[in-house]
């Protein structure tokens, strides 16, 4: 990216300020196309005749899949700005960590969790999905989840019985349930140091995207 190039309303609104390196997380990136979609959302070329505000935007996107991340790396047009790696979020604490102090930062300006709870949810109970939430909340300054609510848990576990599989028999067991959306904006709120500060209502999916914001410093 040059150092012409604008950032959009979507960020200013989240605070970014002119000439600060601006680090975004996709958080189960799959195979990077929506990934590099939002990039180039957020990120805009200077108008002609503007001067450049400087600053430079990232963003890495990652998933548990080494194929899908593969196939993002083949076709990933922004090699210089955007980072694609395999990783599981709940066993690997340290690469996050790694990558935010090899850019000279704290924490991810903007960490994006798209339909991604459901299924460490049910792959790793309730623990793993709180687990989850505090470890985003400690890397980023704000967080825009999309939560699969409870309907979608029952048609994963169906599909799954139907073909003679047990992978989600956990299911059963789950003490988190009903409404996710509200589950998940309890522990972040109450045990995460965040708050809600905009709701965006439901996708075509039924699903509501939740921004958070940090409180603590």
């Amino acid at each position: 990216m040059s150092d012409g190039e604008r950032v959009s309303s979507l960020l200013r609104d989240l605070g970014l300020s002119s000439g600060k390196k601006t680090l975004l997380l996709d958080v189960g990136c799959n195979s990077g196309d929506l990934s590099v979609a939002f990039y180039n959302h957020v990120v805009q070329p200077p108008v002609c005749g503007e001067e450049s505000e400087g600053g430079e935007v990232h963003l890495l996107g990652f998933d548990l899949d080494e194929a899908l991340i593969q196939r993002a790396q083949d076709a990933n047009p922004l090699p210089s700005n955007v980072s694609f790696i395999p990783l599981d979020i709940t066993t690997d604490t340290e690469t996050l960590q790694a990558y935010l102090s090899g850019h000279g930062c704290s924490l991810f300006h903007l960490s994006l969790c798209l339909a991604v709870t459901m299924w460490v949810h049910l792959n790793h109970g309730d623990s793993g999905l709180l687990q989850l939430l505090s470890h985003l909340a400690s890397i980023s300054q704000h967080l825009l989840l999309e939560a699969q609510p409870w309907k979608c848990y029952r048609s994963a576990a169906r599909r799954l019985r139907k073909l003679g599989r047990s992978d989600f028999d956990s299911f059963k067991t789950l003490k988190i349930h009903g409404d996710i959306a509200k589950h998940v904006r309890e522990h972040l709120e109450e045990h995460c140091g965040m708050e809600l500060i905009q709701s965006f209502g439901s996708t075509v999916w039924d699903r509501k995207l939740l921004l958070f914001r940090r409180t603590r410093s």
